[in-house]
């Protein structure tokens, strides 16, 4: 995943990996996004690179604070998924590996017993 974005009314939380591990980067967004009128709070997270920002959606749009952070090339919405679709790809990914189980499983039940099963033990 390159760049996740989950967006409530007054509270918006950008993830970029290229964040992660650079304290200067992170102390230079926190920079940008206190200039921006209506921010409440920022929470910068150097280890997941992840930006929480609380806002007042009275004063400012989430819209806003995404073009601010685009313009200044911290946020990249061609490479950004949303929750639902973060959520989508995670239940995807375990619905395959409960079909290999199950499939393992069955398979393995199938050659029980069997010559193959003993060959299988050998090899």
């Amino acid at each position: 995943m390159d760049h996740y974005i989950h967006d409530v009314p007054g509270r918006l939380r950008v993830k970029n990996p290229a964040i992660k591990g650079k304290g200067w980067i992170a102390e230079e967004v926190g920079g940008l996004l206190r200039q921006i009128k209506g921010i409440l709070s920022t929470e910068i997270n150097i280890i997941t690179g992840s930006i929480v920002i609380n806002y007042d959606p009275r004063t400012v749009h989430s819209r806003e604070i995404l073009g601010v952070l685009r313009r200044a090339s911290y946020f990249d919405p061609s490479r950004a998924i949303t929750n639902d679709q973060y959520i989508h790809s995670a239940v995807t990914k375990a619905g395959h590996v409960v079909k290999k189980a199950l499939f393992g499983t069955f398979v393995e039940k199938a050659f029980e017993g069997s010559a193959l099963s003993y060959l299988a033990i050998l090899i």
